[in-house]
Formats: structure tokens, sequence, C-alpha cells
């Protein structure tokens, strides 16, 4: 099982995450990803980190795809990736409504559809094989809409990739997305994944393998997972409850939030709906309290290092390729990196 560092939203902070990346090198860390939302975003961060360092991959988990053309995103990925010397992982997600439609100020649309295309002219953008021209229902190139010049046509990347083909991760919780991710991606990354309940999630994964016909080695999962090490256990799950609360409870609507609908898969009902009905009620410690160590347990890795690298056990038995590792602790990422 590969080892990777999440740095998350890391911004301008790099008198911390620098060293932070160095060290994960250093002990052997495979790979360091950078995530965005509507503030710091991934990609300046890790050319940020690629000048800084030699051998770890570089990933973004994630670049969202409501942000940029896939033209854009296959120019910037190719451009990174040639002067990383071929480390680029390329993550990419959609986001949520919140802040594709409040933030990029674009319509959210048919989330299926979207990726597949995107994904699809990524590939051909990067692959350079031939000048790129694409007929869907969410994008065309060259563009032909009502106000079109009329001008526009293929185009072939005047940059020659330094990989014909680049590795791409999508973020997926929902079943469709996940099926179509089993179909279409190298590497799936999902949030919150419980070694014990992986069933739940695999199912429809393997679903999607099934009808691409695919084996399963052929897609990466490269799962997330916080971690909070320290003597008292009991405090580093409360370092980790604020975490949980705001993805169930906050990172969408009542009706509509990804991350609740997973932890009431997962058998956590009650708990996600409290935690949900207080953190939009404004009680965000209430929501916080509300997580139940077991939820905490099960998909973060909590306590003393021993514990921590026991629990790593339950994580190599399981179907995880790459176990992304959200620290701030140089500890945590030696005391891993020796016992995987």
């Amino acid at each position: 099982m590969r080892l990777g560092l999440n740095v998350g939203y890391a911004g301008a902070d790099m008198d911390t995450t620098l060293p932070l990346v160095t060290h994960a090198e250093q002990v052997g860390i495979d790979s360091v990803w950078a995530a965005e939302a509507y503030g710091s975003d991934a990609v300046t961060v890790l050319a940020y980190l690629a000048a800084h360092t030699e051998r770890i991959g570089l990933g973004t988990a994630i670049m969202q795809m409501p942000a940029r053309t896939p033209a854009n995103t296959a120019m910037t990925a190719m451009t990174l990736d040639a002067l990383s010397g071929g480390r680029v992982l390329l993550g990419l997600g959609l986001s949520g409504p919140q802040v594709v439609e409040g933030w990029h100020g674009v319509p959210y649309g048919k989330p299926l559809a979207r990726t597949r295309e995107y994904v699809d002219i990524v590939r051909a953008a990067i692959a350079r094989e031939a000048p790129l021209a694409y007929e869907g229902s969410q994008y065309q190139i060259p563009y032909q809409g009502e106000d079109a010049t009329g001008l526009g046509k293929p185009l072939k990347s005047i940059l020659r990739p330094h990989r014909p083909r680049i590795p791409i991760y999508l973020a997926a919780i929902g079943p469709r997305n996940t099926r179509q991710t089993a179909a279409i991606a190298d590497g799936w990354l999902p949030i919150f994944y419980s070694p014990e309940r992986e069933h739940i999630m695999l199912e429809h994964l393997d679903a999607g393998l099934a009808e691409a016909g695919r084996p399963a080695e052929e897609v990466d999962i490269a799962a997330s997972v916080p971690v909070a090490a320290g003597d008292d256990i009991a405090a580093c799950r409360d370092q980790l409850r604020p975490f949980f609360a705001l993805y169930i409870g906050g990172m969408g609507a009542r009706n509509a939030n990804f991350y609740a609908d997973l932890a009431r898969r997962y058998g956590f009902e009650e708990a996600a709906d409290t935690i949900q009905d207080a953190f939009l009620d404004g009680r965000k410690d209430e929501a916080a309290a509300a997580v139940p160590d077991a939820m905490v347990d099960e998909m973060a890795l909590v306590g003393p290092l021993d514990r921590i690298t026991d629990r790593l056990e339950a994580w190599r038995a399981s179907r995880v390729g790459t176990l992304l590792l959200t620290t701030h602790q140089p500890e945590v990422l030696t005391a891993l990196a020796e016992a995987r």
C-alpha cells in the first residue's frame, strides 16, 4: 500500500507545509496532494512544492472541473508534469452546487455527463494524437453555439507532453458517480472511507468495473484519512470531530449533502441527522459533539503512534492502494512509512 500526504487547503502557508513535504519525501511517502475549494488553488501549491522536491508524486485532490475548461486543465497538467519530470497525478472532481454556482458562477449541470466528457477531452488533449475536436452534450470543441464567431478550428497542443497519458483520479461518493469512475478513471478518491464497511462503497465500484470489463487492479483506490496523534485518544478524536461535522453537516443543503448520505449508508443515520440539524441551525459545537467515536475510529487514525500503526493493518487488508494521510505531524509520516 502506497502512502500519500494530503496538505489540504495549504494556500500560501509554506512555512509549515514545505518542511512537512520535504520530510515526507525523505521518509519515503509516495505522493503529496493539495486541495482547493474557494480560496487557494491546488496547482500553484504543487508547482511550488515541485520546485523544492525531487521524487514525490504531485496530486490534485481535487481540481474543480467547473472552474476550468477541459483544455485548460490539460494545459495545466501537461505543464506541471513537464516541469516536475512526470510526477503529476491529476485528481478531478465536480465539487458541489454551492461552490460551483455560488463561487464560480457557472451551472452545476449534469454531473455524470459532464465528468465523462471532461475526462475524454483532457485525455485527448494530452495524448496529442490529433487536433482537438469533440461533440458532446456538455462540451463542443470547437465551440458552435449561437454566439460563435465561426472562426474556431481544431487545434493540437504546441507543448509536447512529458507523458502522453497522465493518471486521472476522480472524486466520487454517490453510487452512479462511483460506477462511472470505475469505468473511465485510473484512480478513485473517496472520502470518509471505512475499511470495515468498504463493501458499501465497493458495491458500486465493482459494478462499474464489471460493466466496463476492467480488472480491479486498473483503478487505484486513493482514500483520504485524517490523522491526529497523541497520548489522549479522546482529545485526538475531539480534534477531528469538527472536520466530520463540517462535511456531514454543512457541505451541502439539508436534502443535498453527499457526505451525510454516505454516513447514513454506513449505518450512522441517527448521528447524521443530528449532526446536520445542529450544524445547519448554527450550533456547530453541538454538531461536532454528535460525531460518534465509532465514526472517527473507523474513518480516521487517532491516538498514540503504536495504536495508529496497529490500525494500519485494517487498511492494508482493504482494497485501498494509496492511503492519503491528512496530518501536520511529521512523526506520523515517519511511523507509518516504517510500518507499512
